[in-house]
């Protein structure tokens, strides 16, 4: 079998950075239109910037750690790459389409693989307004901020925010608030993949709320539309046995 062409990216730590020196002098590197299969050396965050930056490509990325968590990652071994690329199993994840009106006027549009994410920008709580595929269903929540997370992100900030996590492969978002203040600790509500949410932010010129995906932030929002945009499709790659399915679950009983 022939051996896959590798392009190889690494975030600019140290660690990444060495891993990167001694994979390209043993697998060789080639540019990432040109690859089978992208690899990327990193953290979580790292891995994010990646997809999002080949998105358009067609190889699959698949992550070694050279961060910290690496939920997204594989363990970092050096020699049998080549074995374990053949071997991997790929998954297959759907971002969230952020839209944002601001105070302004104007619209800024980003994609988010884990999350998309409304936060005070002020000393006082957001007053936020949810509407879920047309219809408001709740008037007035009163909160630090509230998020929007896909199954693939429901154990990163979600799951720090006490929001549920969501098996790999559901057609279920996880919408979770930050600190409710009003309703008193309303802890966010499951929806259908195919769900529209919009938050239009109340008072916004007192009560200043800031728009993030994937760390792309927006300031002074008024309104935030959020949808899966299923016509974009990240190809991930997990070792057999270590997928994110296994580490959803696996996360649950640690």
């Amino acid at each position: 079998m022939a051996r896959p062409k590798i392009a190889f990216t690494a975030s600019p730590v140290p660690l990444a950075q060495s891993a990167l020196v001694a994979l390209v002098a043993k697998h060789g590197d080639v540019p990432m239109d040109q690859a089978d299969v992208i690899v990327a050396l990193g953290g979580d965050g790292f891995m994010l910037q990646t997809l999002h930056a080949t998105q358009a490509l067609a190889a699959p990325v698949y992550g070694m750690n050279r961060g910290t968590v690496g939920f997204l990652m594989n363990a970092y071994h050096e020699d049998d790459l080549a074995d374990r690329l053949d071997e991997a199993v790929e998954e297959i994840i759907n971002p969230l389409a952020m839209t944002a009106l601001c105070v302004d006027g104007s619209m800024h549009e980003a994609l988010a693989i884990n999350e998309v994410s409304l936060l005070r920008a002020g000393p006082q709580a957001a007053k936020l307004r949810i509407t879920v595929d047309g219809k408001v269903r709740m008037k007035e929540l009163v909160c630090d901020g509230a998020l929007v997370a896909t199954p693939a992100g429901s154990t990163a900030y979600n799951y720090s925010a006490h929001g549920p996590i969501l098996p790999i492969g559901s057609d279920v978002l996880a919408l979770t608030a930050m600190a409710a203040f009003r309703p008193r600790r309303w802890r966010g509500a499951l929806l259908p993949k195919a769900a529209v949410v919009r938050f239009d932010v109340i008072d916004a010129g007192k009560r200043p709320v800031m728009a993030d995906a994937d760390g792309k932030s927006v300031p002074n929002v008024a309104s935030v539309e959020i949808r899966s945009e299923p016509l974009v499709k990240h190809r991930i790659l997990f070792d057999p046995g270590h997928g994110l399915e296994e580490r959803l679950i696996s996360e649950q009983f640690t």
